[in-house]
């Protein structure tokens, strides 16, 4: 039976969920093999955790799909599930710990989001200056 592996990733408004499969080396984002992904500077922090893995990236095929936000979350969303689901391959600590040694977003959810804005007010932190004081 093929080991299956199923995480996600989020990053403010956008989740993303990765399927990883023993394959060929094959990542496809929304049905898109990650080659034709643009903008080029995107595609490129996405591979970061494909190059560290190595050539365990050689024996699986990772899906995913993601949805909700704009398309940088939705890049750093997939960023962490995919290597999430490399990391719980993989199995040892070496792959997890080159993860966090090169960028602790590759394993830890970036959990800020955009504050609310207040009642009678267009801003979230600005408030109305009084001219009276």
């Amino acid at each position: 039976m093929a080991k299956v592996i199923h995480t996600s990733g989020k990053r403010k408004k956008a989740i993303a969920r990765a399927t990883l499969k023993e394959g060929t080396g094959k990542v496809r984002i929304n049905k898109i093999l990650i080659d034709h992904f643009q903008p080029k500077m995107l595609q490129m922090k996405l591979r970061e955790p494909l190059l560290l893995a190595g050539d365990l990236m050689q024996k699986v095929d990772i899906d995913v799909t993601t949805h909700g936000g704009g398309i940088s979350s939705q890049t750093d969303a997939t960023r962490l599930a995919i290597a999430r689901s490399l990391a719980e391959y993989s199995k040892g600590d070496k792959l997890s710990n080159a993860f966090l040694r090169y960028d602790r977003h590759l394993l830890v959810a970036d959990v800020r989001q955009n504050e609310p804005s207040k009642p009678n007010d267009s801003k979230p932190r600005a408030k109305r200056q009084k001219s009276y004081r």
